[in-house]
């Protein structure tokens, strides 16, 4: 099998794969027409190289970063293809098209798109070649979150499947198979649900942003950092479990009146407001090491540090 992939697309998320991939020991092709790919494929090699230094690996242990000058050069004999280009409905099908026609006969395309689903990138490929395309979304950063949410399409084969699942944990991370396609996926209906109700707290005068986001830390996020949501309602309910958690509780969540929202920019000036006020105009860089440090203490604690 080959141990080259491809990387299409050299965004924040694209270049976060390229760097995970070559972490996990795989030979990296990446193009984007951006003018200083160049540039960026050499500064993802200088931090592989120096991240396996840091780690006193081998060279042979860890993968290269290349620039590939053309979708039909990076995908040239590859077994997995990461597409994480523009998120265009019209244009992801055209260049999925590319990508089919010049890879190999079993190699996976996958699309780190969040919102455009298989079915409609492969809508107008072969059966055969449709039957490869699938969604591999990562959460930002990939190299850092374990999580990808694999999405395959109805005309998307078991093999693709499995092969995809399996090439997501040579790279360490944790693959979920979603059971069909749906707008959001998982992960981000999640987020979606408690994004609305954190802006309609703040709104409604409940909390402030800064202190929304204290309690978050300091409860439901610790929380669930070491557990999900149906295994902390199991330890909730007591020896009875999710089914004492529901019987004792349920009817009181239940009875929760939903507040108004309003995520419409001119609805969300105070909300903005707030929360430049209390992190600045913009995230610093600072700020995100310090999140990644964090995410990462988190990670070696429950042994997924790589």
């Amino acid at each position: 099998m080959s141990s080259t992939v491809a990387v299409i697309g050299a965004g924040t998320i694209g270049r976060s794969f390229a760097y995970l991939f070559a972490r996990s020991g795989y030979t990296v092709r990446v193009f984007d027409p951006r003018s200083d790919l160049a540039e960026v494929v050499a500064e993802l090699q200088a931090d592989v190289t120096a991240d396996a230094s840091a780690r006193n690996e081998l060279a042979s242990q860890v993968g290269t970063v290349e620039i590939a000058e053309t979708v039909e050069a990076a995908v040239a004999g590859v077994v997995f293809v990461q597409e994480s280009g523009p998120e265009d409905p019209e244009s992801k099908p055209v260049l999925f098209s590319q990508i089919a026609e010049a890879a190999p006969t079993e190699t996976v395309f996958a699309t780190s798109s969040s919102t455009i689903p298989a079915s409609s990138i492969a809508a107008a490929l072969p059966e055969s070649e449709a039957s490869r395309v699938i969604v591999g979304h990562p959460f930002n950063p990939p190299h850092l979150m374990p999580l990808v949410e694999v999405v395959p399409s109805p005309q998307t084969s078991t093999e693709t499947v499995d092969a995809t699942v399996e090439f997501y944990r040579s790279c360490g991370r944790e693959p979920v198979v979603l059971g069909r396609e749906i707008r959001g996926f998982v992960g981000n209906r999640l987020q979606n649900a408690l994004m609305k109700e954190a802006i309609s707290l703040v709104q409604n005068g409940v909390v402030t942003a800064a202190d929304l986001d204290t309690v978050m830390k300091n409860s439901l996020g610790l929380r669930w950092s070491a557990v999900g949501q149906f295994e902390g309602m199991h330890f909730g309910g007591g020896e009875a479990g999710i089914r004492g958690f529901m019987d004792h509780i349920g009817p009181a969540f239940a009875a929760i009146e939903d507040l108004p929202v309003d995520v419409d920019p001119a609805g969300m000036e105070d909300v903005f407001e707030q929360v430049e006020e209390a992190y600045g105009p913009t995230p610093t860089p600072q700020a995100a090491a310090v999140r990644d440090r964090i995410q990462k203490a988190v990670l070696d604690a429950r042994g997924q540090g790589r």
